[in-house]
Protein backbone atom coordinates (compact mmCIF):
# COMPACT_ATOMS: atom_id res chain seq x y z
CA UNK A 1 0.00 0.00 0.00
CA UNK A 2 1.21 3.41 -0.77
CA UNK A 3 2.03 5.65 1.92
CA UNK A 4 3.78 9.07 2.33
CA UNK A 5 3.52 10.81 5.96
CA UNK A 6 4.57 14.22 5.98
CA UNK A 7 6.34 15.51 9.43
CA UNK A 8 8.21 18.35 10.68
CA UNK A 9 5.91 21.19 11.00
CA UNK A 10 5.01 23.83 12.92
CA UNK A 11 4.86 27.28 14.65
CA UNK A 12 7.79 29.77 13.75
CA UNK A 13 8.43 33.19 13.87
CA UNK A 14 9.25 34.96 10.65
CA UNK A 15 12.86 34.71 10.08
CA UNK A 16 13.09 31.48 11.02
CA UNK A 17 13.69 28.17 9.60
CA UNK A 18 11.70 24.68 9.78
CA UNK A 19 12.66 21.11 7.87
CA UNK A 20 9.80 19.06 6.29
CA UNK A 21 10.34 15.27 6.12
CA UNK A 22 8.10 13.18 3.92
CA UNK A 23 8.32 9.42 4.96
CA UNK A 24 7.49 6.79 1.76
CA UNK A 25 6.53 3.68 1.88
CA UNK A 26 4.75 0.42 0.05
CA UNK A 27 6.74 1.12 -2.98
CA UNK A 28 9.53 1.83 -4.66
CA UNK A 29 10.83 5.37 -3.93
CA UNK A 30 13.22 5.45 -5.67
CA UNK A 31 11.99 5.61 -8.73
CA UNK A 32 9.49 8.32 -8.99
CA UNK A 33 9.82 12.21 -8.58
CA UNK A 34 8.53 13.83 -5.33
CA UNK A 35 6.41 16.71 -4.78
CA UNK A 36 5.81 19.47 -2.36
CA UNK A 37 2.64 21.08 -2.50
CA UNK A 38 1.06 23.51 -0.20
CA UNK A 39 -2.87 24.83 0.38
CA UNK A 40 -3.96 28.23 2.80
CA UNK A 41 -7.09 28.72 4.09
CA UNK A 42 -9.45 29.87 1.38
CA UNK A 43 -7.14 29.65 -1.40
CA UNK A 44 -6.17 26.74 -4.41
CA UNK A 45 -3.16 23.84 -3.91
CA UNK A 46 -0.03 25.65 -5.29
CA UNK A 47 2.99 23.97 -6.61
CA UNK A 48 6.25 24.65 -4.14
CA UNK A 49 8.84 21.99 -5.38
CA UNK A 50 9.88 18.88 -6.89
CA UNK A 51 12.64 16.87 -7.17
CA UNK A 52 13.67 14.13 -9.45
CA UNK A 53 13.79 10.33 -8.68
CA UNK A 54 17.66 10.55 -8.44
CA UNK A 55 17.54 14.43 -6.80
CA UNK A 56 19.75 15.78 -9.96
CA UNK A 57 17.19 18.15 -10.76
CA UNK A 58 15.16 20.30 -9.25
CA UNK A 59 12.22 22.94 -9.28
CA UNK A 60 10.86 25.58 -7.43
CA UNK A 61 7.91 28.06 -7.47
CA UNK A 62 9.43 31.99 -7.96
CA UNK A 63 7.67 32.54 -3.88
CA UNK A 64 9.93 30.05 -2.52
CA UNK A 65 13.58 30.21 -4.66
CA UNK A 66 16.49 30.99 -3.19
CA UNK A 67 14.68 30.11 0.34
CA UNK A 68 13.60 26.89 -0.02
CA UNK A 69 16.16 23.94 -0.48
CA UNK A 70 14.01 20.36 -1.49
CA UNK A 71 16.36 17.13 -1.45
CA UNK A 72 16.03 13.43 -1.03
CA UNK A 73 17.70 10.38 0.33
CA UNK A 74 16.69 6.98 -1.77
CA UNK A 75 18.37 5.02 1.02
CA UNK A 76 15.67 6.53 3.94
CA UNK A 77 12.53 6.35 1.18
CA UNK A 78 12.38 10.45 2.39
CA UNK A 79 12.13 13.94 0.82
CA UNK A 80 13.04 17.15 2.72
CA UNK A 81 11.94 20.24 2.20
CA UNK A 82 14.70 22.79 4.26
CA UNK A 83 12.61 25.95 4.55
CA UNK A 84 14.12 29.23 5.83
CA UNK A 85 13.57 33.05 5.68
CA UNK A 86 10.23 31.75 6.56
CA UNK A 87 7.17 34.64 5.79
CA UNK A 88 3.84 35.26 7.04
CA UNK A 89 2.48 34.40 3.62
CA UNK A 90 4.40 30.69 3.94
CA UNK A 91 1.76 29.43 6.40
CA UNK A 92 0.02 26.86 5.21
CA UNK A 93 -0.57 23.25 5.07
CA UNK A 94 2.12 21.18 3.12
CA UNK A 95 1.63 18.36 1.50
CA UNK A 96 4.06 15.83 -0.34
CA UNK A 97 3.51 13.70 -3.60
CA UNK A 98 4.45 11.16 -5.88
CA UNK A 99 4.47 11.68 -9.78
CA UNK A 100 2.07 9.45 -11.41
CA UNK A 101 4.60 7.50 -13.51
CA UNK A 102 7.92 5.87 -12.71
CA UNK A 103 10.90 7.40 -13.94
CA UNK A 104 9.41 10.70 -15.56
CA UNK A 105 10.68 14.34 -14.97
CA UNK A 106 9.59 16.70 -12.49
CA UNK A 107 6.11 18.65 -12.64
CA UNK A 108 4.29 21.72 -10.98
CA UNK A 109 1.23 20.69 -12.03
CA UNK A 110 -0.63 18.57 -9.16
CA UNK A 111 -2.82 16.68 -11.91
CA UNK A 112 0.74 14.37 -12.30
CA UNK A 113 0.73 13.16 -8.82
CA UNK A 114 -1.62 10.58 -7.73
CA UNK A 115 -0.59 9.71 -4.02
CA UNK A 116 -0.19 12.39 -1.48
CA UNK A 117 0.27 12.76 1.90
CA UNK A 118 -2.47 14.13 4.95
CA UNK A 119 -0.21 16.97 5.38
CA UNK A 120 1.86 18.83 7.88
CA UNK A 121 1.15 22.53 9.42
CA UNK A 122 3.19 25.47 9.14
CA UNK A 123 2.08 28.36 10.57
CA UNK A 124 4.86 31.78 10.32
CA UNK A 125 3.53 34.13 12.94
CA UNK A 126 5.03 36.25 15.93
Amino acid sequence: QVQLEESGGGLVQPGGSLRLSCAASGWAFSNYAMGWFRQAPGKEREFVATISWNGGSTYYADSVKGRFTISRDNAKNTVYLQMNSLKPEDTAVYYCARRMAVGVGTSSDPRHYNYWGRGTQVTVSS
